[in-house]
């Protein structure tokens, strides 16, 4: 049985509503799903706590050796997408035409900003070395969402504004999720998740990797004078305009793929056509202003400007590299400049003679990146390499190459809305080693829950999309040969 967003949302309610509870049971402050898991057991959109998710050895690159210490332990954290739910910026309405809008309204993203909290509350509890925020901090390029996110990531008091969008109650569209009417009904929901609240942030070092979103608008275009103008004024846009729609086939990016930078006078003309429809009036905020790529890596990186390129030693045996692969003219794939590949392999010769080892990380997984395959040869000559993170993909992923590991984290956006721990140990005979595992974020309070439930009743979300990967894409541990 095939299920629309909103009939998913109605079945999962009524099997809350029949087993007398909601899925608001913690799994407590360390999120570890070594410790508990959440599942759906009568597969009625109910969820549960379970047992944990053991460590289960991979050996496709090498055989398991006894771990003979720890290395450094890191958390990636990805994909946070905390976004403005009021913006006059949002294109909620475009969520109608399917694929490829479906990320335009999420019933829960009002939460964003408490689910990035609940994260580093989770990755407080496991003490790491450092935090890498793997990119995606934010959704639209906006100021007001990056000082929310930092906030929540960094420590200090995360203020988010009145909600005045798509899902109140006065909203006489069906469409969307309305928490005060529509099951599963959570009166007052928009209100509490507009109130201040505290974070502690990560504890610990975080160092930064630039997304699309994180100067893109919608992860896509450039702001123009018309994207800076909307987001900052007093008129949004809520439903669709009559007659706006797509020829079947037609692709918003160069060569079809999705991750491509935008054709050409094409998605202009489509967003000219979108702003021409009737408008509803909203509060204006100047604190909505996109920025400049300049603007937010500074604040991501304080002292960086141009890119985020850059390496750091954590402790005395671990080097991260971290790749700039964001498209500065619009699109959301990957970009690798013509200095990139030379640039990474100074570095890990420099790793080599240093007798490091090495993680690079990057948005964007390398593979599907445009000029990817140059930095994968890279990688592949180089024996200190252990491994190569991403995001973007929202999924957890986890596959051999060479003699290092592809690995990819799931979203705080979508379900199952995971970070990611990874502890590096050395093993018996000077090897080296990668133990993972996945943390659910730790919200105190129901919000956090709340915005689990609701992402995994998603029907367009990552439960249909399997973004929690499989078994062997979690809790794991990854050797390689000497």
């Amino acid at each position: 049985m095939s299920l629309t967003r909103r009939e998913a949302i109605v079945f999962g309610a009524g099997a809350l509503l029949a087993a007398g509870c909601g899925s608001t049971r913690s799994t407590g402050a360390t999120g570890s799903t070594l410790a508990s898991t959440w599942f759906d057991p009568g597969g009625t959109g109910t969820l549960a706590t379970g047992p944990g998710e053991r460590l289960i050895a991979r050996t496709e690159l090498g055989p398991a050796r006894a771990a003979e210490g720890v290395i450094a332990t890191l958390a990636h954290v990805t994909d946070a997408h905390v976004l403005d739910a009021s913006s006059p910026a949002r294109v909620p309405f475009l969520d109608r035409l399917g694929s490829p809008f479906e990320s335009t309204f999420r019933p829960h993203e009002t939460l964003t900003a408490q689910v990035l909290a609940g994260a580093t509350r989770a990755v407080r509890a496991l003490r790491p070395d450092a935090v890498i925020q793997g990119g995606d901090l934010i959704d639209n390029d906006q100021r007001n969402e990056l000082a929310w996110a930092v906030a929540a990531l960094r420590g200090g008091i995360v203020r988010p504004e009145r909600y005045f969008g798509v899902q109140l109650a006065s909203d006489p569209d069906p469409f969307y999720y309305r928490p005060d009417l529509d099951a599963p009904r959570h009166p007052g929901l928009l209100t509490r998740a507009s109130r201040p609240f505290a974070s502690l942030g990560a504890g610990a070092p975080v160092y930064p990797v630039l997304g699309d979103h994180d100067i893109l608008v919608a992860g896509e275009l450039a702001p123009t004078g018309e994207t800076r103008t909307l987001a900052v004024g007093d008129e949004a846009l809520w439903e669709l305009p009559p007659g706006l729609s797509l020829p079947p086939g037609t692709s918003l990016t160069a060569g079809g793929s999705p991750d491509g930078p935008p054709v050409p006078g094409l998605v202009e003309g489509f967003l000219a056509r979108a702003l021409a429809g009737p408008k509803v009036r909203v509060p204006a905020d100047s604190r909505r202003r996109e920025m400049d790529p300049a603007e937010a890596i500074g604040i991501l990186r304080p002292g960086a400007s141009g890119s985020l390129d850059y390496a750091v030693d954590i402790g005395r045996d671990l080097r991260l590299i971290v790749l700039d692969l964001a498209r500065r003219a619009g699109g959301s794939g990957g970009l690798v400049r013509p200095d990139q590949p030379g640039w990474l392999a100074s570095q890990l010769a420099a790793q080599g003679a240093a007798r490091r080892w090495a993680i690079v990380v990057s948005h964007q997984p390398l593979a599907s990146s445009e000029g990817g395959d140059a930095l994968l040869s890279v990688l592949d000559a180089n024996p200190n390499v252990i491994a190569a993170l991403s995001g973007h993909t929202h999924r957890n992923l986890i596959e051999p190459r060479a003699h290092y590991w592809l690995i990819s984290t799931a979203s705080l956006i979508d379900y199952p809305q995971q970070a990611r721990a990874l502890r590096v140990v050395r093993t018996a005979g000077g090897g080296v080693a990668i133990q993972t595992w996945m943390l659910d974020h730790a919200f105190g309070g129901d919000l956090g829950t709340i915005s689990r439930e609701l992402a995994y009743l998603d029907a367009e979300g990552g439960r249909p999309k399997g973004f929690a990967g499989g078994r062997l894409d979690r809790n794991v541990t990854l050797y390689r040969a000497i």
